[in-house]
Formats: structure tokens, C-alpha cells, sequence
């Protein structure tokens, strides 16, 4: 196995992309076996890979970066380089949109995804892992739309009343974000600047037996006037090369 390497990125992207019917395995197979390595090898951290359980024709998946121009350099490397463009069209071709693009930081001092000790199987590992075996633990994304100006106090309250129930409840909190507005330094690929949000990602072992924390549920109740949307709830299965969720 590949220990990481790297603790919290300070820039993280959350990605969702729309697949055509049938072609998720294609494109994690693809991604798994050529575009983890070398995205890292430019200066970027593949944090992790996703099955979305409720939706068989979405491929979700998470990098990140130490700073924004660090994010651009990265970029720039990997996709005017030789391995996206043996991959690309082969990659595209399992896509109908891949510009749902969340650009967060973490939402307090500590709240990023801790990745020290973690280990990546390598390709042939993960080869032999089985379905099931992918299937043990699920990653939940909780995507809560808010009004300009509330994410730190929305923030701070989940900090303060949820993070400490989580466990009794059957989760364990990966990281906590809110919506980095700052300029995107790789326009080539789009962002959705004007979205504010607060994201929790938790890790879940036995998802029949999570419950949200009582404590939680009132608080959404109460800030509902700082909420812009329903609440997106992302049920996500790691692929057997993802960093986080294993």
C-alpha cells in the first residue's frame, strides 16, 4: 500500500460528474488505474474516489490542493500533460457533464481532511479487493446551501453541537468546509462561485444505524432562515483505491 504522504489540504474540490448509462465502472476503472499517481506526481492530493449509491449514473470525487496557486501550477501541469492526453478521450467519453465543481477551504482551524497514516492500495491490490469488501463503509457529503455571510456562524454551530454527538450516533466526522470564493486560478475548469455552502463528510460504518444528532436536527430547524435550499444528501460508496472511506 501507498501511505499518504500529505495532512489537510487547505483547498479542496468537490467533484461531481454525470455519467452516460453504464459507463461509471469504465471511468473508475480508467481513473483508479491511471489518473491517481500521476495527478499527485503535478502537486495535487486525490483525497477520494466515489460510487454515489443513490444515483448508478454519478462518479463523485475529491482532490486538493496547499494554496490556490499551487492549485493553478497543478493543474496546468497535469492537463496540458502527456497523461491526460492519452486518457482524455477515453475519460470524456464515459462523461455528459463534469463542471458540477464545488471549491471549498475548511470551515475552522483543524477541520480539513487529516490523510497522515492513511494508505492507498496499490492497483493490483485493489484488483483483488472484492464488491463487498468495497461496500463495508460509506462516506456521507451533506451539502447545506446558505445565505452570503452565515457559513462561519452556521459553521460554528455544528462545531460546537453536532461534531460532539457524532459518534454516538454512528459517524465519525472526515472534515467540515465552506465555500472558497476566492478567484479560480484554472478557469479551463469551472467552479460554481456563486454557491455558499457548508459540507460535512462523515464516515459512516453502519449506515442502517446512523441517525443524525438530535441536537443537529434542531439547529437546522432553527436556521432556516439562513438556508437558500434542501439539504443535499450525497450517500457515497469508496472505490477501492480511495484514499478516505476505506
Amino acid at each position: 500500500m501507498n501511505q499518504a504522504s500529505r495532512l489537510a489540504s487547505p483547498v479542496v474540490e468537490l467533484r461531481q460528474y454525470t455519467l452516460k448509462p453504464g459507463q461509471r465502472e469504465t471511468l473508475i476503472g480508467l481513473f483508479d488505474r491511471e489518473l491517481v499517481e500521476t495527478q499527485e506526481a503535478t502537486g495535487m492530493t486525490v483525497i477520494g474516489q466515489f460510487r454515489d449509491l443513490d444515483r448508478p449514473d454519478m462518479f463523485v470525487w475529491l482532490r486538493g490542493f496547499e494554496d490556490m496557486e499551487t492549485r493553478k501550477d497543478a493543474l496546468t501541469a497535469f492537463y496540458g500533460g502527456p497523461v491526460w492526453a492519452a486518457h482524455r478521450d477515453a475519460a470524456n467519453a464515459t462523461m455528459i457533464d463534469s463542471d458540477d465543481v464545488l471549491l471549498l477551504k475548511p470551515a475552522w482551524q483543524g477541520a480539513g481532511f487529516d490523510l497522515s497514516g492513511l494508505c492507498r492500495p496499490t492497483a493490483t491490490e485493489a484488483e483483488n479487493k472484492s464488491r463487498e469488501s468495497r461496500l463495508s463503509a460509506i462516506v456521507e457529503i451533506e451539502i447545506h446551501h446558505l445565505r452570503p455571510g452565515t457559513q462561519a456562524d452556521f459553521a460554528g454551530r455544528f462545531q460546537m453541537q453536532a461534531v460532539p454527538q457524532l459518534a454516538a450516533n454512528g459517524a465519525r466526522l472526515l472534515g467540515a468546509f465552506i465555500s472558497e470564493h476566492a478567484e479560480n486560478t484554472f478557469p479551463r475548469l469551472p467552479v460554481r462561485t456563486a454557491d455558499n455552502v457548508f459540507i460535512a463528510v462523515t464516515g459512516v460504518d453502519d449506515y442502517a444505524a446512523r441517525h443524525a444528532p438530535a441536537a443537529w436536527r434542531t439547529l437546522l430547524e432553527k436556521a432556516r432562515t439562513d438556508l437558500t435550499g434542501p439539504t443535499e444528501v450525497l450517500r457515497l460508496s469508496p472505490t477501492s483505491r480511495s484514499l478516505i472511506g476505506q
